[in-house]
């Protein structure tokens, strides 16, 4: 395997530094051709995943780092792996930064499915005259997508008038009015033109959909992944005010009863789960929208997310080559089909290989950096592991 350059210096609140993902290409991140595997069906012992356990056991090891966790899932069969590394049980909780986003952007898809949210109607239309004008003409498809025009964290992550999105006090309705309404005019830019990744576009979408739900953040969550998914780790915070945006929060300790309560959690990259609850996530994003008998999302909305739409609605890249295109929360390579991934800051990286029928999700206390170098060994050793299934 090549080994590393080094990466770029993290940049931002919530997200991965952009530029490493120019890396994947090179690393073999979408490596396997298109064609999907055969579906045959096997037992848990015809999954030999030793090659990886000792890839993320030298990983921690040369890097320093105390632990780190580890889910995989596969379309047929479900969830076939999650693991504990180090000093992390498998069932340990993390704060997942970035790595929030298909999630936040899933609970806007199933209201979308249920005829409450039209994701392509203007804002106005869901929030009503109580919010003003503001951003009325602006749409939910572009606030998840990183279209809106609004400015992103690479752009300025300490912009005034959006500060509201990092704080532990006031609510998400009353932030994202403060967004909807604010004076901005001299920073943003025309919807649908370029791609401004995360920032105060994510925590707008939130409050839309509480305020289309009639529902609170906290409860569409339940209602979206805990109930019908079993997903019960599974919760939002705002850790970005106490530690700064700089680093994993130390008196953490994947203890969520430690996290401030808040009701303005922050939307792009509050969340915080263990790996078995997030690859029950991937796993309705494998079958369809469906949590075991339960329909979750459409199969139209999974493929929506999944969809560049960056690509087919202003012919728009993100600036990674690697992973130019981008859709709900999903980042995508544009070179290899069906593969998507969503990093986060603290080194937290979900991935789908359509081609390969599977889903994985690595978690650490660590950073991007980490992250990204994690996946970048870990998926050449997994896909092994399916190829020779499909064999």
């Amino acid at each position: 395997m090549r080994t590393l350059p080094p990466l770029r210096p993290l940049r931002g609140w919530a997200l991965p530094p952009c530029r490493a993902f120019a890396l994947g290409a090179l690393l073999g991140l979408g490596c396997g051709d298109d064609t999907p595997p055969n579906t045959t069906r096997a037992t848990a012992s015809d999954l030999d995943f030793g090659e990886l356990d000792q890839v993320v056991d030298d990983f921690i090891q040369e890097r320093g780092l105390e632990g780190a966790s580890l889910a995989i899932v596969q379309r047929e069969r479900g969830i076939v792996k999650v693991s504990g590394y180090g000093a992390f049980a498998p069932d340990r909780v993390f704060l997942i930064a970035s790595a929030s986003k298909i999630l936040s952007a899933g609970v806007l898809a199933r209201l979308a499915d249920e005829g409450l949210l039209d994701l392509d109607a203007p804002l106005g239309d869901a929030v009503g005259a109580a919010w003003g004008d503001g951003k009325s003409t602006l749409r939910v498809a572009q606030l998840l997508s990183n279209s809106s025009g609004m400015p992103g964290l690479f752009d300025a992550p300490a912009y005034p008038p959006y500060l509201c999105q990092f704080a532990i006090r006031g609510s998400l309705s009353s932030c994202g009015q403060a967004l909807y309404q604010a004076n901005d005019a001299e920073r943003v830019v025309p919807p649908d033109t370029e791609f401004h990744y995360g920032g105060a576009q994510w925590q707008l979408a939130g409050a839309v959909a509480e305020q289309a739900s009639g529902r609170s953040w906290r409860e569409l969550i339940s209602d979206t992944y805990v109930e019908p998914c079993g997903a019960q780790s599974l919760g939002y915070t705002n850790p970005f005010a106490a530690s700064g945006g700089r680093g994993y929060p130390a008196d953490f300790e994947g203890d969520p009863s430690r996290l401030d309560a808040t009701d303005n959690p922050n939307i792009e990259g509050g969340a915080y789960v263990n790996v078995g609850d997030y690859a029950k996530v991937l796993a309705l994003h494998l079958s369809a929208g469906r949590c075991g008998d339960a329909a979750v999302l459409t199969e139209a909305s999974v493929e929506r997310m999944q969809r560049d739409r960056i690509a087919d609605v202003y012919g728009g890249t993100t600036n990674e080559p690697a992973l130019a295109g981008y859709g709900f929360g999903w980042w995508i390579d544009r070179e290899h089909t069906g593969i998507v991934a969503d990093p986060g800051l603290y080194g937290a990286v979900p991935w789908i290989d359509n081609a390969r029928r599977y889903a994985a999700f690595i978690a650490l206390e660590a950073s991007s950096d980490e992250g990204l170098a994690l996946w970048a060994r870990a998926k050449p050793a997994i896909d092994q592991v399916f190829d020779a299934l499909a064999q």
